[in-house]
């Protein structure tokens, strides 16, 4: 089946819903049109010029990266510029750009889920302020014959989401009752009389986002003239949800900060690593964040770890974690989010796989940190 960008932005809004992004960042298409054709993907963590040019070059379709390439509106579109000359390459080879960027970072199978993963951390919890997600329990009656058509519609949509599972539904078998009025065309039963029906109760948690599409897609499939159903709404607790920035998890067992960076040095691949705090520190509880992690440092030193794990970690945080005993491992931004690059990709193409579009997905494997040590 060929898939076209609107299709692969379902999905990746299924990864990374929109929603979760944070308020000043600017995720989703960049550039493009949504009715392109989409053969080629390239993941990529930035849509630096070499990387759209080398793309474009390879006639790639769709690249998706990380860090968006507009953050700001820009106010004209010069040739000139980098931000101009990107877009004027991506136009010209109709290859569109788009971005899932904090919404992806905080997404439950994200970012920091990989990080923690790595770093071997059980009993995950959020760091920061968790995502609150407003969720409604959508109640559908349904004809017994019409069961199969309905469920379709349900289990296309991928909602009933409880934890990591998706097309959670629960149905019972009732006996409806109803009278058409004049004017009405009934599927079973007659006009000005009472009628009986087997009907099936199906119940289904619905994301607020969602919940108007998949009615109306619900009423493309079911027979009555009326769709009958009712929206309960739902009261999410902040320790039930996993989705938000940062992550807080246990260690297997004890181990000294010295030997924990050295650890992560290996298991990540990195050249160098910086580390603040006593190196014989013992630690049995970490606190991660990818990409630029100083905002969530307030949030470490209220969570009890004793070790923050991130990004782009300054003196002064250095200095705080001292102060109070903690410790700081500075993996960098880059090495903290180019985890994403090769995850996303077998997670995208196992979902495009399983849904039947024919397309091709590959990793940049041009892209490196652009900081070294000397």
């Amino acid at each position: 089946m060929k898939a076209r960008v609107r299709d692969i932005i379902k999905v990746m809004q299924s990864i990374a819903p929109p929603s979760f992004a944070e308020e000043w960042d600017n995720v989703g298409l960049q550039v493009g049109e949504k009715d392109w054709a989409v053969k080629n993907i390239w993941i990529a963590l930035d849509p630096l010029k070499e990387v759209v040019k080398a793309a474009c070059d390879k006639g790639i379709d769709l690249l998706i990266t990380h860090h968006p390439m507009i953050f700001k509106p820009l106010k004209c579109v010069d040739l000139s510029t980098t931000a101009g000359s990107i877009i004027n390459m991506a136009l010209c080879n109709r290859m569109a750009i788009f971005a899932a960027h904090t919404n992806l970072d905080k997404a439950r199978g994200g970012i920091n889920d990989i990080l923690a993963d790595i770093i071997g951390l059980n009993n995950l919890k959020v760091l920061n302020k968790p995502v609150e997600t407003k969720k409604f329990k959508l109640v559908v009656y349904v004809p017994l014959e019409h069961e199969k058509r309905v469920f379709e519609a349900l289990f296309k949509s991928g909602e009933g989401r409880i934890g990591n599972y998706t097309c959670c539904t629960f149905r019972n078998h009732g006996k409806g009752t109803f009278r058409p009025g004049f004017g009405s065309k009934p599927f079973r039963g007659k006009i000005g009389e009472i009628a009986h029906t087997d009907e099936l109760r199906i119940e289904l948690v619905v994301a607020k986002d969602n919940l108007k599409q998949l009615i109306n897609n619900i009423r493309k499939h079911h027979p009555y003239e009326t769709l009958a159903y009712d929206i309960y709404p739902l009261f999410v607790s902040e320790t039930e949800s996993s989705e938000g920035l940062g992550r807080i998890g246990e260690t297997n067992g004890t181990v000294s900060l010295l030997s924990l960076a050295k650890n992560i040095k290996e298991k990540l691949g990195l050249k160098y690593i910086k580390i603040a705090g006593r190196p014989d520190l013992t630690i049995d509880k970490i606190a991660v964040c990818s990409g630029s992690g100083s905002s969530l440092m307030d949030d470490f030193l209220a969570s009890g770890a004793e070790v923050y794990i991130s990004g782009d970690l300054g003196y002064h945080n250095a200095r705080d974690a001292e102060a109070a005993g903690r410790g700081l491992i500075d993996i960098g931004h880059f090495a903290s989010e180019h985890i994403i690059v090769k995850n996303l990709a077998e997670k995208l193409g196992k979902i495009l796989t399983e849904a039947g579009f024919d397309v091709g997905i590959k990793t940049c494997d041009m892209e490196a940190d652009p900081f070294m040590i000397l």
